[in-house]
């Protein structure tokens, strides 16, 4: 059977009270006392709160005879209804039918699941804080959300085992009556499937899906060559001949060389002439025959 399917044809059961710890706890007493789903609540402010509930008419009817005598125990002015068959025009406009359903029973189980429940429900928001203070303060508890239905009425909700949740709740009330106006309060030991799904939850406890990772191989790109320009060969300078290193023997023996003298060149004879010896002999008589010229001063 499909999930929008499975309300058609049942019963609708109703039943409001002004108190959200107060509906909490009716709904748990009607989902035990008879084979009904609570389908969720309708909150319309001023406080007031509507439990909403679908089965066959005979299971929808003795839930909410024992929801009446529970909210009655609590003090509270009840107003139910019980309808055998609603028509299909009255389930596609009101939050009474598959929809609701769908979105309370696709929601999966959270980390609080089969923990007793807390409520404690103040007249003003400081009140609620202090008491929600106070009861992390006196016992092992997760302050799991708060929840407000107007006309100033707010309720903190925590989760624990049921010793510390009794034990919390009794240092709120405390704390809340010191502060402002206590209203009311509840605690379910173990609150079953349907009701744990549709109390309110905080953002922060809900398990969100984290995408898997699957490692991606990533390629490389290679990058294109760039063509450098060709350099130019310029030719060495011609380095000169290094003369071959020498044995240590020829070494010493180049230091004691004696050194060589010498030798001026002896110039040869030049062949002279006939004519040309005439003409010295010539030349030397004028020579010898020239006599100096006397001074001038003589």
């Amino acid at each position: 059977m499909n999930r929008s399917d499975r309300f058609n044809d049942t019963a609708l059961g109703l039943i409001s009270t002004q108190s959200f710890p107060a509906i909490v706890g009716t709904a748990d007493m009607m989902l035990k006392s008879a084979g009904v789903t609570l389908v969720g609540y309708e909150m319309i402010g001023g406080g007031f709160c509507t439990a909403v509930v679908r089965g066959g008419i005979s299971d929808v009817r003795l839930a909410i005879d024992v929801g009446k005598d529970t909210a009655e125990q609590f003090g509270q002015d009840v107003s139910t209804i019980v309808i055998a068959r609603p028509m299909a025009n009255l389930e596609a406009v009101l939050p009474i039918g598959s929809k609701l359903a769908q979105l309370a029973l696709g929601q999966e189980g959270n980390r609080f699941r089969n923990l007793a429940v807390g409520l404690l429900e103040t007249r003003g928001f400081p009140a609620m804080v202090g008491a929600a203070d106070a009861m992390l303060k006196s016992a092992d508890v997760t302050f799991t959300a708060y929840h407000s239905i107007g006309a100033g009425l707010c309720t903190a909700i925590i989760r624990g085992t049921v010793a510390n949740v009794a034990m919390a709740v009794d240092a709120g009330m405390q704390e809340a009556d010191r502060i402002g106006e206590l209203h009311s309060v509840m605690v379910i030991p173990r609150a079953l499937e349907d009701l744990d799904q549709t109390l309110p939850l905080a953002k922060c406890w809900l398990e969100e899906l984290q995408p898997l990772q699957i490692p991606i191989e990533i390629r490389q790109v290679e990058r294109e060559l760039v063509a450098l320009p060709e350099l130019q060969k310029e030719p060495l300078p011609l380095a000169a001949p290094m003369s071959q290193p020498k044995s240590l023997s020829e070494a010493r023996s180049l230091e004691f060389v004696e050194p060589v003298e010498a030798v001026e060149p002896v110039a040869e004879p030049i062949p002279v002439e006939a004519d040309s010896a005439e003409r010295a002999e010539s030349v030397s008589d004028l020579t010898l025959d020239a006599q100096p010229l006397p001074d001038s001063d003589e």
